[in-house]
């Protein structure tokens, strides 16, 4: 099922899920629809969870049972709701924390590579020695030992998020700006030291996520021993539709991804190969500490899908476009630089 948030025009007020009806790709706002349709007796969930997305994603099952009976009936009475919301595109829910994790090896050694290529370019004869003597990058390109046992995140800022058409800023003290195409976890249920399939069974929906880098600011902040901080709490940008879990868990690892800028492939990707599982990722987010609906998680990029990656960097005005198949897109554009 694929959801989005909507500012309803008046009489009605304030916002409503709104549902995609997968027969003729009309989104329905389900306070509007139910406003016009629904007595309070045959769709009791919905009455207290169509305003808000997360409490729709939290009430599982029913609230979608329901709603795609209010859509059905909608459609068979002839209703055209268009005109009751808002057409600009809103973020679906405001995250309560961003956990970002890394979830991908060949996105590491790639991106080390790309950042060595770019900022230490010396050195890239060495690299390509060692890997044709070898057959493998170099250790100081690999992971670290606990990457390959735990599932390593950093908390990065839940505040600064954009979603679809929005405009990026441009932070004044980068020079290196990148994108990374991440597919992101929305957690719909309480955990606490969940098991792995309690944690998965948490998980209510995904968006694309767009984790914005500043890459010449990322490799000190990295080698500090801290961070990363301002290389990545500037900017996140979340697609505005969310669609449910169960239509994306059964083939989450074969999820095909393109990164488009100005309309030109700029990298393609999949979500296969992941070394932690999804309900690995979130049981570890919850060791020790309650994680809470609304909260959101990403995967960390996908392979070829940054541009450290593929040695494409972003310019101001740009217009990114990510696409996750089955899940959707998101596209902004890219900010003149601050102070300029």
């Amino acid at each position: 099922m694929r959801l989005k948030r909507v500012r309803l025009k008046p009489p009605l007020e304030g916002f409503s899920v709104a549902v995609e009806d997968p027969a003729n790709g009309r989104w329905v706002p389900l306070r509007a629809a139910l406003a016009r349709l629904g007595p309070a007796e045959p769709f009791p969930t919905l009455h207290t969870t169509a305003h808000d997305l997360i409490g729709f994603l939290q009430a599982g099952p029913a609230a979608q049972d329901e709603a795609r009976r209010l859509v059905e009936k909608a459609r068979a009475a002839g209703l055209d709701l268009q005109d009751t919301f808002e057409p600009t595109p809103l973020m679906p829910f405001q995250p309560l924390s961003f956990r970002d994790f890394m979830l991908y090896e060949q996105h590491f050694v790639d991106a080390a590579k790309g950042l060595v290529a770019r900022f230490m370019p010396q050195k890239m004869r060495f690299i390509r020695l060692y890997e044709a003597i070898f057959g493998k990058p170099p250790k100081a390109l690999r992971p670290k030992p606990i990457w390959y046992q735990k599932p390593i995140y950093y908390m990065g800022s839940h505040i600064n998020f954009f979603t679809e058409g929005d405009e990026i800023p441009w932070p004044a003290y980068t020079r290196a700006l990148d994108y990374e195409l991440e597919l992101g976890v929305v957690i719909a249920q309480p955990l606490r030291n969940a098991t792995p399939a309690e944690a998965e069974r948490a998980i209510g929906g995904f968006v694309v996520v767009n984790d914005f880098s500043a890459r010449d600011v990322q490799y000190p902040e990295m080698t500090s021993g801290f961070g990363p901080v301002k290389a990545k709490n500037f900017a996140n940008a979340m697609s505005a539709v969310v669609v449910t879990a169960d239509e994306v868990l059964p083939r989450v690892e074969s999820l095909q991804a393109e990164v488009r800028v100005n309309g030109q492939v700029w990298g393609r990707g999949s979500s296969a190969g992941m070394q932690h599982s999804l309900g690995d990722m979130v049981a570890y987010a919850s060791l020790g500490e309650t994680v809470l609906p609304g909260e959101l998680m990403a995967t960390g990029t996908l392979p070829g899908c940054s541009g450290m990656e593929t040695g494409h960097w972003l310019r101001p005005g740009d217009e990114i476009t990510l696409t996750i198949a089955g899940v959707g897109s998101l596209t902004n554009r890219i900010g003149q630089p601050e102070g300029a």
